[in-house]
């Protein structure tokens, strides 16, 4: 027989512990299940770690620059690739322990560490357990896509299947310093790291498919982009059509067929940073009856909720959006609907989302192109950090501020701050945005000199048609 529960959570994720949290509070008895690392992506390969890196690789940088602020430093800056690794490893486990701890501490729940596979749309074996229950959420999250048998929307890349490559998680292995990094991939992932093991002192080549950086984003933004790291001497390859791999000693050469420059570059490492896919393939979906789209992501209504009623898909696995706070937002909407009576959805999300380089971009809504496509009259200011007195007085002026507004409505349909403080800055925005308070709400709203913030709403008094 069946161990019985009133939930079953499999993963532990950033929504599984909290919803944990709050189905046992009201009363329920309820098993989670982790086949690995607690925490999710978030604590062990993702936010956590990485931006532990950029804080490492910010200090290296900015003891490099120390002179322009007048400060003096004997000899050349070092970086001790085992330190950095063993601070890296001492922030991440110390939040994977708790998370650990929470769960296994918490009345009414069971912690099973196992591989969970649905043996029916309501059983679930984890090992050698049997384990029924009448709500089960899915929260198993995603995993770096390989070059070599990859989904059928992208190609495998010949000589993937002959040379050893990085993805983002097992370069979080690395303790010693890669002499020549080449990231296949200039979307979010590639182009942190670029600048992380630039700043770490590796020689770094992007090689990108597409004709520019960050594609999801305005062009003006993918050109400022660019412009930081070329000035940090990263190589930019783009318009990569054919990119292959190929063994050469100890070293690879990726093989780029580019509108301009050598035809391959020779790496010690290639780390692939050409997107994610959902830990759902050895789920046993089918046996539940569960529906996947061609990506293997759960499809899931406004709500969450599965094809099988009763299953609930939670992060990064079920394709609604790929960030920790999206996964988070997604137990608080599950939780609400389930148990108090709130109807929220997916569809109120506004989309919002940082990029973690240095300077930072934050980003809320729409993009200028989004707007332009739409056809919605409306109004966009923007203004250089060159004329952000907080960032000239930092001396990290590079970037731009931008917003976007419904002419008709004076709501904000969008915004990017790229530049110092502009993953903080743009919650201003943002919070205005889910007010659905006009724009002259916040340009009338007086902000703290010396800051960021405090241009915005200059900003907003200086809109032009779009």
């Amino acid at each position: 027989m069946p161990n019985h529960f009133d939930a079953i959570i499999i993963g532990t994720g950033q929504a599984g512990p909290p919803l944990a949290g709050r189905l046992t509070t009201a009363g329920m008895k309820v098993a989670i299940v982790e086949r690995k690392l607690f925490g999710g992506t978030c604590v062990n390969i993702g936010c956590i770690p990485t931006k532990t890196l950029v804080a490492s690789a910010y200090a290296a940088q900015t003891a490099r620059r120390a002179s322009e602020y007048g400060v003096t430093i004997g000899g050349a800056v070092g970086v001790d690739m085992k330190a950095v690794k063993a601070r890296k490893d001492a922030i991440s486990g110390k939040s994977r322990s708790s998370v650990e701890n929470g769960l296994k501490r918490m009345q009414n729940c069971t912690v099973y560490q196992a591989h969970a596979r649905f043996e029916s749309a309501r059983e679930v074996r984890a090992g050698a357990d049997l384990l029924s229950a009448d709500r089960i959420f899915i929260n198993v999250g995603a995993r770096a896509a390989a070059l070599k048998g990859a989904p059928a929307a992208r190609p495998d890349m010949p000589g993937a299947d002959q040379v050893s490559y990085l993805t983002n998680s097992s370069l979080l292995d690395l303790d010693s310093l890669p002499r020549h990094l080449v990231i296949v991939g200039g979307s979010f992932i590639g182009v942190e790291f670029a600048q992380i093991y630039r700043r770490f002192g590796s020689e770094v080549t992007i090689v990108e498919k597409g004709p520019r950086l960050i594609a999801r984003e305005d062009e003006d933004v993918s050109a400022a982009v660019r412009e930081i790291l070329e000035r940090e001497r990263i190589h930019i390859r783009l318009d990569a059509e054919c990119i292959r791999l190929e063994r050469r000693g100890d070293e690879v050469a990726v093989g780029v067929d580019c509108t301009v420059g050598d035809p391959e570059v020779i790496g010690s490492h290639v780390l692939a940073a050409v997107g994610r896919r959902p830990n759902t393939d050895d789920l046993g979906l089918d046996k539940a009856g569960i529906q996947t789209d061609d990506r293997g992501f759960i499809a899931v209504d406004d709500q969450l909720r599965s094809s099988v009623p009763g299953i609930w898909a939670l992060g990064d696995c079920n394709g609604r959006g790929a960030f920790t706070h999206t996964s988070y937002n997604d137990f608080e909407i599950a939780a609400a609907n389930i148990l108090d009576n709130d109807p929220r959805r997916v569809s109120d999300r506004i989309p919002c989302y940082g990029l973690f380089i240095d300077p930072p971009l934050g980003r809320a809504g729409l993009t200028e192109s989004d707007v332009r496509k739409s056809g919605k009259p409306a109004l966009v200011g923007m203004r250089p950090m060159t004329r952000v007195g907080r960032a000239v007085e930092k001396g990290e002026s590079q970037g731009f501020m931008k917003v976007v507004v419904d002419r008709e409505s004076r709501q904000i349909l969008g915004a990017a701050i790229l530049g110092t403080g502009g993953d903080e800055a743009v919650h201003c925005i943002l919070d205005i945005m889910y007010a659905k308070a006009p724009y002259t709400t916040l340009q009338r709203a007086v902000h703290i000199h010396p800051t960021v913030s405090e241009l915005i709403p200059t900003i907003l008094g200086e809109l032009k048609p779009l």
